[in-house]
């Protein structure tokens, strides 16, 4: 599967987001270690905060499946430019794919912009940060 076919993977199951509050659809498609591809959409909530992002649900899908690597992202929304993930799905990313993993940046009119998990969160928290010495 190529970097086209993960962004495909994410602009199908973004047409499944339950987004009747932002009408925002967002979806988003994570390649595991195995190769597998796992997909997510936003589903919102009338208490906006109780919702869950696209890239949250794709993790999701992957560890209900047993699975703890990811090697590469794509997120897609019908927006002017790429949109990159929000704060918390830029951590949960990190805590599932080291900081070289590609992840690409797409929106419905076919623009994208490439980066990597460690460029969208320098500095990022990790277990490392918990051990004590």
């Amino acid at each position: 599967m190529t970097e086209d076919d993960l962004v495909a993977a994410a602009r199908a199951v973004r047409e499944n987001a339950h987004a009747p509050y932002s009408r925002f659809k967002v979806g988003a498609a994570v390649r595991a270690a195995s190769g597998t591809v796992y997909v997510g959409c936003n589903v919102e909530n009338v208490a906006y905060p109780e919702g869950t992002c696209a890239e949250a649900g794709a993790i999701a899908a992957m560890v209900a499946a047993g699975e703890k690597r990811l090697t590469e992202v794509a997120v897609i929304a019908d927006s002017p430019a790429p949109v990159p993930p929000c704060g918390g799905c830029r951590q949960k990313l990190a805590e599932f794919g080291a900081g070289e993993v590609p992840v690409t940046l797409a929106t419905t009119d076919g623009a994208r912009l490439s980066t990597t998990i460690g460029a969208l969160l320098p500095g990022s928290f990790d277990a490392s940060h918990m051990e004590r010495v």
